[in-house]
């Protein structure tokens, strides 16, 4: 799928992709505006307690709203409380905000809300506040949510792109390209013999008890969303200067996630998920992760797909392909799959 072309002196829905064009809208507009201090992180750390709190916020806006595999309001659950797990907190409390459009059908928000209970007791998180506002025909597409969260962090937990050295694992916790794939499929129509359906899960379970069983052998976790794998390991390289190997053959995937990729013209590495675990691993603990993540039924396939290189300028990810060749990957440059979370 060739990149949209963004159009000179407006928002496009590229730069919401994560990929190149949200990078320079951050970094050339939105970053020069907020204090120095500020680093748009999956969860920003906070000192405000005894113990470090950690505080995000993220807005859905996926459509359809109802999909194969989750919601609207299941993905803002455990969106928000994914970005929490993956800087080592135990998500605590939520905030729910609605912007709904005028005419939206009353059965679809208590459908969505169940799914929002639901998730919250499944991750044992509160909602503690909120906000509804109603908007007229015309200026939403039938409803958004905005959530936002905090959570502790374990004392356990020293994360951050610092700490990667040669030799690192990566560790992935399982198959690649589900969520967007549901969500494509299910816009374009497309019918295989095993359905595709959304990874939706919350991942705080799992990084707990990576950190609280491995401590600082657990040294950076991301949930590869928008700009899938791709996206995370190109951050990881060009956030540490060195070069990052991974091996196609190693990298799960479902054979009907394969199959509309192909259909679609879409790069399964670039694909958002939003159930899975990119965690980066001190070498001899490679086997003891592995076997942490397989006590879940969501991380059941968990591998590890590659490893941290040596310094490298420039920055770069390589894929050894399953044909034996190499390949530079990159993010992609916008948005592939807009309205995808």
């Amino acid at each position: 799928m060739k990149p949209m072309a963004a159009e000179k002196g407006r928002i496009t829905l590229a730069h919401g992709g994560g990929g190149r064009l949200t990078d320079q809208l951050l970094k050339n507009l939105i970053l020069k505006h907020l204090p120095h201090q500020a680093v748009l992180l999956d969860s920003a750390v906070l000192d405000a307690t005894d113990r470090k709190t950690a505080f995000t916020t993220d807005s859905y806006v996926v459509s359809p709203i109802f999909f194969p595999g989750g919601d609207l309001g299941k993905l803002a659950v455990f969106g928000t409380c994914n970005d929490l797990a993956v800087v080592g907190a135990t998500p605590v409390a939520l905030s729910l905000a609605l912007i709904i459009e005028e005419g939206f059908e009353l059965e679809a928000l208590e459908r969505l809300l169940q799914s929002v209970a639901q998730a919250c007791r499944e991750a044992n998180v509160k909602i503690v506040t909120g906000d509804t506002k109603v908007v007229a025909r015309g200026q939403a597409d039938g409803i958004y949510i905005n959530t936002a969260g905090v959570g502790k962090i374990s004392p356990k937990a020293r994360l951050g792109f610092e700490r990667l050295e040669t030799g690192d694992v990566i560790l992935l916790s399982g198959t690649i390209g589900d969520h967007g794939l549901a969500i494509m499929a299910q816009r374009e129509g497309l019918r295989f013999d095993t359905p595709i359906v959304s990874d939706v899960a919350c991942l705080a379970d799992l990084t707990c008890a990576l950190i609280d069983e491995l401590g600082e052998a657990v040294k950076f976790m991301r949930d590869p969303t928008r700009a899938g794998l791709a996206g995370v390991l190109v951050d990881v390289a060009e956030n540490c200067d060195r070069e990052v190997m991974i091996h196609e053959d190693r990298i799960p995937t479902h054979s009907a996630t394969r199959a509309a990729a192909e259909v679609l013209g879409l790069d399964l590495l670039t694909v958002a998920n939003e159930g899975k675990l990119v965690a980066v691993i001190d070498r001899p603990f490679a086997e003891p992760a592995l076997n942490i993540c397989r006590q879940f039924e969501k991380a059941a396939r968990a591998c590890v797909i590659g490893e941290v290189g040596g310094s490298h300028s420039p920055a770069q990810v390589v894929m050894t392909t399953t044909t034996g060749g190499q390949r530079i990957v990159q993010k992609p440059y916008g948005e592939q799959l807009p309205r995808i979370c």
